[in-house]
């Protein structure tokens, strides 16, 4: 399947706002002292958010290399 430059630009945009939205999940679990799962959780948000950041770059760099028409 073929995507278009546009197209993985707007999936890159998509996965590094979800990152964001998984950091943000991951500091507030951090912040939040009567939880007692909060440190699996603040884990699990910033490790997911790496990735999700990873795959967004590499998404964008890929993009930059397709001619658009």
């Amino acid at each position: 399947m073929k995507m278009s430059a546009d197209t993985q630009k707007a999936i890159s945009l998509i996965l590094i706002c979800t990152a964001l939205l998984f950091f943000l999940i991951g500091a507030a679990a951090r912040l939040k002292s009567e939880f007692h799962a909060r440190l699996e959780i603040s884990t699990a948000g910033f490790t997911i958010a790496a990735v999700l950041v990873a795959l967004g770059i590499i998404t964008f760099l890929f993009s930059l290399g397709k001619k658009q028409n």
